[in-house]
C-alpha cells in the first residue's frame, strides 16, 4: 500500500475490520468461517504481509492467535457468536496470562438468528472473562476500533474483544482510512517467564489479582476514550446506546441527548452518572440483552424501561419508531402491510445438491438421524423429512452415540459435513469407537465449506492463501481412529447409496459412510445433462417430488386436464443430477437431446 495516501472507501464492517487489522500491524490471523464473521479473514488474506489461515475450528484459531501474541506478534482471531463458545476455554485462561503482542478477538453476534441456532449476546463474555470489549456502530468505527484495540491490548496486556452484529458486519458505509499505512512492529519479543505464561495455581492466584487491577485501569481509560461520545440535545430525554442500536436510535430520537458508548465493558461510571444527571428521562437502547441497562441500574441510576421489550430479535427502524412513539405517549405507527398473494419461499437444497439422495435414502430406511450445522440441516424439512436433531457443530456424532447408549433401537445415523467433521466430528467419532457404539456416521463430503461461502478446509488440499497443502481424506482419518467399516459412495448413485446406508446401519459396530460429490455451486459444475418428463408416461404418483428438488414442479395445466398431479422439470433450474430418473418407476423422465 502506498504511504501517505488518504483513502475514502465504501467498506462493509467486515472489510473495515480487515483494513484496520492491516493498518494496526497485525501479523497473524487465524479463524474458522462462520456467518456473519467470515469475510474478515477473507479480506485480511488479501494483504500479502499478514499470515492468514483457516483454522479447523474456533478453539484452534484462538490458540494460534494466543501463541502469536505470546511470541510478541500482533494477532487477530474472528468468529461468529456461537464459535466463541468453542474458543472459551483458551480465552478465559489467556485473560489471566495476558497479551504480549496486541491481540484482538472479534465476536460477530447474530440477533434475529439470520444464520444461527441461537442469538446469544456475547457482551456477557467480556464481563465473565474480565476483558475489555469495544462495540462499533458502523464501518468507520470497525476500522477505528481495531486500530485502537491493538495498542490498548499491548498497553494493558489483555486480549481485547470487539463485538459486531449482523447488520454492522454486512452493511457498507464510507470509511476514511486516513493515512493508510501499516503500523511499525511492536518490538515486543518473547522471553521465557513461566510465572507469567504457565497458570498453575501458584502462579494463577497472582494473575487473578493483576487482572482485577488491569480492569480498574481499563475503566479509567474508558472515561477518556474518544469512543465514548456525549451528544448534547434536549434535556427531556437522554439515551445511552451502543452498536447498531445507536444508529437506529439516532434516527428515531433526533432531538434527544445521547451518550454513545464504544467501550461497553468496563463502563465509564463517572460519565454515565454525569449524563444521567443532565437529563430528565433516561433510556438505554442496545441490541440483545439488557447488558448496559442492568449495569447502569446497578449503579443506582434510574432507567426508564419501555413497555415493549427490545430484547428479542434484531433492532430495526420500525421497532425504534414504535419505541419513540411509546416514549412520547403516542400510538405506535402501523407497520407496512405484507404483500398478499406471494408464494412462500422456504430455504431448500440447491438443484443438483448431492445431499438430496442421501436424505432420500435415510428417509426410506426409516432411520433416526441426528444432524449438524450446515446446508444439510435443510434435510429436516418436508418433503425429505430425514433429520431428527440439530444442536451444534459436531453434535450429530455424539448425540447419535448418546441416543444409542440410552437404548434407542433401530437404524441410527449421524449426518455431518466434511468441514464440520474436521471442525469437531473427529473426537466424537473416536469416542464412538472407544465406547463400543454401533451407530453410523454419514459424512456428506462436498469438498468445501459450503454454507459460509465455499471456504477451504483440510480436505480441499488448499489453504486460505491459496497454497497447496496435503489433502486429508476423511476415510483415512476414520480408519486411523479405529473404525473398521468405512465406505465411500457417490450420492448421485441412489441404489449404491441406499445399499451402503442400509448395510452399515444394520451392522453391529460403528461405521462411516463418506458420500462424496463436489458442491454443485462451489465447484461450478458444468451441467452436462438435461431432463424432461414425458407427460403421457407420468402417472402422477409424485414420487419424484419427494426428492424436494426445486427443478421438479407440479404442472397445474396438466393436473387440470388429467385430474392428477403431473410433474414437470423446470429446464432453467435442472442441474442434470439424474436422481429423478432413478426414482421414476414409469420411465417417464428422459434425457433431452443436446442442441
Amino acid at each position: 500500500m502506498p504511504d501517505d495516501e488518504t483513502n475514502r472507501r465504501v467498506l462493509s464492517g467486515n472489510e473495515a475490520i480487515a483494513h484496520g487489522a492491516w493498518a494496526a500491524g497485525v501479523q497473524v490471523a487465524s479463524a474458522y468461517p462462520g456467518t456473519p464473521s467470515t469475510e474478515i479473514l477473507e479480506n485480511i488474506a488479501k494483504f500479502s504481509d499478514v499470515y492468514c489461515e483457516w483454522a479447523v475450528n474456533e478453539k484452534v484459531g484462538m490458540e494460534v492467535a494466543i501463541g502469536a501474541s505470546i511470541a510478541g506478534s500482533r494477532a487477530l482471531t474472528a468468529m461468529k457468536h456461537v464459535g466463541l463458545n468453542v474458543a472459551m476455554d483458551p480465552l478465559m485462561t489467556f485473560a489471566y496470562i495476558g497479551a504480549n503482542g496486541g491481540m484482538v478477538v472479534v465476536t460477530a453476534d447474530d440477533p434475529g438468528m439470520h444464520s444461527s441456532q441461537n442469538e446469544q449476546d456475547n457482551r456477557h463474555v467480556a464481563r465473565f472473562g474480565k476483558l475489555p470489549m469495544l462495540e462499533p456502530s458502523d464501518s468507520q468505527e470497525c476500522y477505528d476500533m481495531v486500530r485502537a484495540a491493538i495498542p490498548m491490548s499491548e498497553e494493558f496486556e489483555v486480549p481485547v474483544l470487539i463485538r459486531t452484529t449482523t447488520r454492522v458486519s454486512h452493511s457498507s458505509g464510507i470509511v476514511d482510512l486516513g493515512e493508510f499505512r501499516r503500523a511499525p512492529a511492536s518490538g515486543r519479543k518473547y522471553s521465557k517467564d513461566i510465572a507469567r505464561t504457565i497458570p498453575v495455581p501458584m502462579h494463577a492466584r497472582g494473575m487473578r489479582v493483576r487482572l482485577e487491577e488491569k480492569l480498574e485501569r481499563l475503566a479509567e481509560h474508558a472515561e477518556t476514550s474518544p469512543f465514548e461520545r456525549w451528544e448534547r440535545g434536549s434535556r427531556a430525554i437522554g439515551i445511552v446506546a451502543s452498536g447498531i442500536g445507536y444508529a437506529h436510535a439516532r434516527e428515531a430520537f433526533p432531538d434527544a441527548s445521547f451518550l454513545k458508548l464504544g467501550i461497553v465493558y468496563p463502563l465509564p461510571e463517572r460519565r454515565i452518572r454525569a449524563f444521567a444527571a443532565s437529563v430528565e428521562r433516561l433510556l438505554v437502547v442496545e441490541e440483545g440483552d439488557a447488558f448496559l441497562e442492568e449495569q447502569i441500574l446497578a449503579l443506582g441510576i434510574p432507567v426508564e424501561r419501555p413497555a415493549r421489550s427490545l430484547r428479542i430479535g434484531e433492532l430495526d427502524p420500525d421497532r425504534l419508531a414504535a419505541l419513540a412513539a411509546a416514549v412520547a405517549g403516542k400510538d405506535a405507527p402501523s407497520p407496512p402491510a405484507p404483500l398478499r398473494g406471494l408464494p412462500p419461499r422456504p430455504p431448500v437444497l440447491c438443484p443438483g445438491c448431492s445431499h438430496r439422495g442421501v436424505f432420500d435414502s435415510l428417509h426410506r430406511l426409516g432411520a433416526t438421524v441426528t444432524g449438524d450445522i450446515g446446508c444439510y440441516s435443510l434435510g429436516a424439512f418436508a418433503p425429505l423429512s430425514a433429520m431428527d436433531t440439530v444442536v451444534c457443530m459436531g453434535a450429530s456424532v455424539t448425540a447419535a452415540h448418546g441416543m444409542e447408549k440410552a437404548g434407542r433401537t433401530g437404524r441410527l445415523a449421524a449426518v455431518i459435513g466434511d468441514s464440520t467433521f474436521f471442525h469437531s466430528g473427529i473426537t466424537g467419532l473416536l469416542n464412538m469407537v472407544y465406547n463400543r457404539s454401533r451407530g453410523t456416521v454419514v459424512v456428506l463430503d462436498n469438498e468445501t465449506t459450503a454454507m459460509t461461502g465455499h471456504q477451504e478446509h483440510p480436505g480441499t488440499g488448499r489453504t486460505l492463501q491459496g497454497q497447496k497443502t496435503p489433502k486429508v481424506a476423511i476415510e483415512d482419518v476414520a480408519r486411523g481412529l479405529g473404525v473398521r467399516r468405512v465406505r465411500v459412495v457417490d450420492p448421485y448413485d441412489l441404489e449404491a447409496t441406499h445399499a451402503a446406508l442400509k448395510e452399515e446401519m444394520d451392522a453391529p459396530e460403528p461405521s462411516v459412510v463418506v458420500c462424496r460429490r463436489p458442491c454443485i455451486l462451489g465447484a461450478r459444475v458444468k451441467v452436462e445433462h438435461r431432463y424432461a418428463i414425458d407427460a403421457d408416461r407420468c402417472s402422477g404418483c409424485a414420487v419424484c417430488l419427494r426428492l424436494g428438488c426445486p427443478a421438479l414442479e407440479t404442472s397445474e395445466d396438466l393436473a387440470a386436464k388429467t385430474g392428477k398431479p403431473k410433474a414437470r422439470i423446470n429446464a432453467v433450474l435442472c442441474a442434470g443430477c439424474g436422481l429423478c430418473v432413478q426414482v421414476c418407476r414409469f420411465d417417464a423422465v428422459r434425457e433431452e437431446a443436446r442442441s
